[in-house]
C-alpha cells in the first residue's frame, strides 16, 4: 500500500483514511434509490479479494483540495508489481469529462460555438447527412450531451491485428478499423443515447481546427496548466506502459489493454486519482470564481447545469444520475449537487470521478479489474459516510 497526505495534520488524516479503508459494506439496492447493507463492515483489501480486483487507487478531496491519496494491490497479477499513488490507470469514459473541458476551452477562445453545425468546421470528414439531419444539424452541444442521435456503436471498437487505422477509417468503419460506421439514427436533440462516437467526432473536430494531435492539445490545455504530470493520452509510449496497470477480467486474470491506437477522446486517458483530483478541484474553483486556468466560472456553470433530465433509477448503479450536463453528469440529492463521470473499459478497468463545487468535497477511485465498478461504489459510500456527504438515501 502507498499513501500520500497533502499537508494536513497527519494523525487526523490517518484516522480518516483508516475509517474509510475499514468501513466498507457490501451494497444491495432496495426500492428506489435506497441502499441496504446485508453484511458486516470489511476492508478495501478484503473486498478487492472478494471481487477479484487486483488494484485500486483513491484520492479524496476535502475543503476544495486533494486531502489524501492511497493505493492498494498490484499492477498485474503475473508480475506482482506494487501499485503506488503515481501508477497510471485507465480512466475509461471518465476521459470524456476532460475532453469536454478542452473543447469548451476552445469555445471560449471562439474556435467553435456550441450550437452551430459541426460539419461546417470538420475538414477531412463529415457526419453523413440523412433524413434526421434535415430538421436540425448536429451541434457540439448535441455531441457533448449525447443527444446527437449518433450510434454508440454496438460492438465497440477494434482494429485488425498489428494495424493502426486513421481516425477517418474509424469514423467510416473501414479496415483496418473493425467497427460500425457513424450513422445518425434519430433526430438531433430529441433523445439522450450515450454515444462514444460523439466524442470521437469531438476529437476529430479539435484536431482539424487546431492542426494539433489530440494528445498534444490535451497536454497543452489541461495537463500542463493543472500540473497533471502523470496524465497522458499517448498510451503507446513504452516508458509509460512500465508505470501503468494492466486490465483484469471478471476472474481476476490479466489481459492485454484494449485501448484504441487512434480514437482517444472517449476513453483513452491514462492517469492517476491524484491527477484527476486536481481536475476536480479546478472545476470547483472555477465554478466558485476562484480560478480560470481552463474555463471561466460562467462556462463551468454551463458545464455542470443539466441539459437533459435523467431518471436516477435507470442510472442508480452509478449513484443515481439525475442529469446530463456538457460532458459531465449531475447527481442532485438533498442539499448537495454533485458532478460526476464514471467509466468502464473492456477488458478490465473502471474509474469514477465525483465532486461537489459548493462543499468542496469529492473523490476519484480507479481500479484495474472489470469487477471494480461495484467495489468503487462501496469505497465511495465509505468516503461519503466518513465525510458526511448527503449523497444517497440509505436504510439499515
Amino acid at each position: 500500500m502507498n499513501t500520500k497526505i497533502m499537508g494536513k495534520p497527519i494523525n487526523e488524516i490517518k484516522e480518516r483514511i483508516a475509517s474509510v479503508e475499514n468501513s466498507l459494506m457490501e451494497i444491495k439496492y432496495g426500492d428506489g434509490l435506497n441502499i441496504t447493507f446485508p453484511g458486516e463492515k470489511t476492508s478495501i483489501p478484503e473486498r478487492m479479494q472478494s471481487n477479484k480486483v487486483p488494484g485500486v487507487s483513491i484520492s479524496v478531496i476535502n475543503n476544495h483540495e486533494v486531502e489524501w491519496a492511497k493505493s492498494f494491490g498490484v499492477t498485474d497479477v503475473r508480475s506482482g508489481n506494487i501499485i503506488t499513488t503515481e501508477t497510471l490507470f485507465e480512466a475509461a469514459s471518465t476521459s470524456k469529462a476532460l475532453t469536454a473541458a478542452a473543447v469548451l476551452h476552445l469555445v471560449e477562445k471562439k474556435l467553435f460555438d456550441l450550437d452551430g453545425g459541426v460539419n461546417g468546421k470538420l475538414m477531412t470528414w463529415k457526419i453523413p447527412d440523412n433524413q434526421y439531419t434535415e430538421e436540425a444539424k448536429i451541434s457540439l452541444r448535441h455531441l457533448l450531451t449525447h443527444t446527437s442521435g449518433i450510434n454508440r456503436p454496438d460492438g465497440g471498437f477494434d482494429t485488425e491485428k498489428e494495424k493502426t487505422p486513421t481516425l477517418n477509417q474509424v469514423l467510416n468503419g473501414e479496415p483496418p478499423a473493425v467497427n460500425h460506421p457513424v450513422e445518425v439514427l434519430t433526430y438531433p436533440g430529441k433523445k439522450h443515447d450515450y454515444s462514444n462516437f460523439g466524442y470521437i467526432i469531438i476529437q476529430k473536430l479539435i484536431e482539424d481546427v487546431s492542426g494539433t494531435s489530440f494528445p498534444a492539445i490535451m497536454k497543452k490545455i489541461i495537463f500542463t496548466p493543472l500540473e497533471m504530470n502523470n496524465s497522458t493520452f499517448n498510451y503507446l509510449s513504452r516508458e509509460l506502459q512500465k508505470n501503468a496497470t494492466v486490465p483484469h477480467d471478471e476472474n481476476g486474470e490479466a489481459k492485454e489493454p484494449g485501448l484504441h491506437p487512434t480514437a482517444y477522446a472517449h476513453g483513452g486517458l491514462l492517469t492517476t486519482p491524484s491527477d484527476l483530483g486536481k481536475y476536480v478541484v479546478e472545476l470547483m474553483s472555477a465554478y466558485n470564481g476562484k480560478s480560470s486556468r481552463i474555463l471561466s466560472s460562467s462556462m463551468v456553470g454551463k458545464m455542470l447545469t443539466p441539459e437533459v433530465n435523467l431518471n436516477p433509477k435507470d442510472w442508480r448503479f452509478w449513484g443515481g444520475l439525475t442529469g446530463q450536463g456538457l460532458g459531465i453528469f449531475v447527481i442532485e440529492r438533498d442539499r448537495e449537487v454533485f458532478f460526476t463521470h464514471p467509466g468502464v473499459n473492456m477488458p478490465g478497468a473502471t474509474c469514477n470521478l465525483i465532486g461537489c463545487a459548493e462543499t468542496g468535497q469529492g473523490a476519484v477511485i480507479m481500479t484495474n479489474g472489470i469487477n471494480g465498478g461495484l467495489l468503487s461504489l462501496e469505497i465511495l459510500f465509505s468516503i461519503a459516510q466518513e465525510y458526511e456527504w448527503s449523497l444517497w438515501e440509505k436504510s439499515a
